[in-house]
C-alpha cells in the first residue's frame, strides 16, 4: 500500500533530482530514502526514476505521480487544517471564489457582512478568478462558492443571479475616441489594438460574438486573467478592453470609461454544486445576495444625492 510518507520521500528525491540532496532535506540517512523509493516503485509495478552516478531523472510515470503526490498531500493539509478549525468551535469553513470585478466591492462587502452576521464561519477567498476556472474548482470541490459571470457549461452547478452590469469600453485618455463621452460602436473598434481576458471567459465570449456579428476577429494584442491587470495595460497605451461596468473598477486618471452601444449585460451570479445542501452554504447564499442589495440600495442612494444637489 501506497503511504503518505512514500509520497513525501518521493518528492524529495524527484525535485532534489539527488538522493543525497532528498535524505539530507529530509533528516535521514541515504540508504533507507533509496530503500523506500524502491519499495513505492515495487508497490506501484513500474520504474519512477532513472538514476545515474550525477543525478535522478523522472520517467514519465515518475513526472505524473510527482504532480499527483503533490496535490495529494496539499489536500491532506488543507483537510488537516479545516478540520481542527472545527475541532476549535468554528461553524465552518467556506472557499469563495470571486471574478475580477466582483473582487474590489462585492467580495469586502460580503466578508464584512459574513463577519457580523457568521463570526465563526472561517472564509477562504480567492479573487480575481476566470468563470472557468472557478467552474472547474466547484466541480472537483475546490470552492463551495463562487461569484461569477455566467453562462457556466456544467449542469452539475446551481445558480443564484444577483447583479447585472452593462459591458463597457475602457481607453487610455489620449486615445481619439476617449474625447467623446457617448457610447461606441463595436464597429469602431474593428482595427484596435485589444487588451482581453483569456478566450473562454465570458466577456471573451461575448466579445467575440459582437465582433462576429459586425464583420471582424477582434485583434487581441496582450491577454490577462486580472481585470487590474488589463486596466494597467490600457493606461499603458497597449490597446483597449472590454470590461463590466461597475463602480468597483480599479481605474486611474490614464483611464477613460465608456458605454458601448450595443446594450449587452453581463450577469454576476453566485453558483455552487448541486446537491451542496449544507445549512451554512444555505446561509452564505442569502449572505451574498444581501450583500448585492446593500452596495446596489448604497449606489441608488448616492444618484438620488447628486440629483437632489446641495
Amino acid at each position: 500500500m501506497v503511504e503518505l510518507r512514500h509520497l513525501r520521500y518521493f518528492i524529495a528525491v524527484a525535485e532534489e533530482r539527488h538522493f543525497g540532496r532528498a535524505a539530507d532535506r529530509l533528516h535521514m540517512a541515504q540508504p533507507p530514502l533509496s530503500n523506500q523509493i524502491k519499495q513505492l516503485e515495487a508497490e506501484l509495478g513500474t520504474v519512477l526514476l532513472e538514476r545515474t552516478t550525477r543525478r535522478v531523472d523522472l520517467t514519465e510515470a515518475g513526472a505524473l505521480l510527482l504532480e499527483r503526490a503533490r496535490q495529494i498531500l496539499a489536500d491532506v493539509e488543507a483537510t488537516e487544517i479545516d478540520v481542527a478549525e472545527v475541532g476549535r468551535g468554528a461553524a465552518g469553513v467556506l472557499r469563495l471564489g470571486f471574478s475580477g470585478t466582483a473582487t474590489y466591492r462585492l467580495m469586502p462587502e460580503i466578508v464584512r457582512v459574513a463577519r457580523e452576521r457568521l463570526p465563526l464561519v472561517r472564509l477562504q477567498i480567492s479573487g480575481e478568478m476566470l468563470t472557468p476556472h472557478m467552474e472547474e474548482a466547484l466541480l472537483e470541490n475546490r470552492l463551495d462558492i463562487a461569484v461569477l459571470r455566467p453562462p457556466v457549461r456544467s449542469a452539475q452547478l446551481e445558480l443564484d443571479q444577483i447583479q447585472a452590469s452593462r459591458l463597457v469600453v475602457a481607453l487610455h485618455r489620449h486615445h481619439p475616441l476617449a474625447a467623446d463621452s457617448g457610447p461606441i460602436s463595436i464597429e469602431e473598434l474593428a482595427e484596435e489594438d485589444l487588451v482581453s481576458y483569456p478566450q473562454g471567459s465570458s466577456v471573451f465570449s461575448v466579445v467575440a460574438e459582437l465582433a462576429r456579428q459586425a464583420g471582424f476577429r477582434p485583434r487581441i494584442v496582450q491577454e490577462a486573467t486580472e481585470t487590474s491587470t488589463l486596466i494597467a495595460l490600457v493606461g499603458a497605451g497597449l490597446g483597449v478592453s472590454f470590461l463590466p461596468g461597475s463602480q468597483s473598477l480599479p481605474l486611474n486618471a490614464s483611464i477613460v470609461i465608456r458605454p458601448l452601444a450595443d446594450d449587452v449585460s453581463l450577469g454576476l451570479a453566485t453558483a455552487w454544486k448541486s446537491g451542496n445542501d449544507s445549512p451554512l452554504l444555505t446561509s452564505f447564499i442569502q449572505l451574498i445576495r444581501e450583500s448585492a442589495e446593500n452596495l446596489e440600495n448604497l449606489d441608488q442612494q448616492s444618484q438620488e444625492e447628486v440629483l437632489e444637489g446641495p
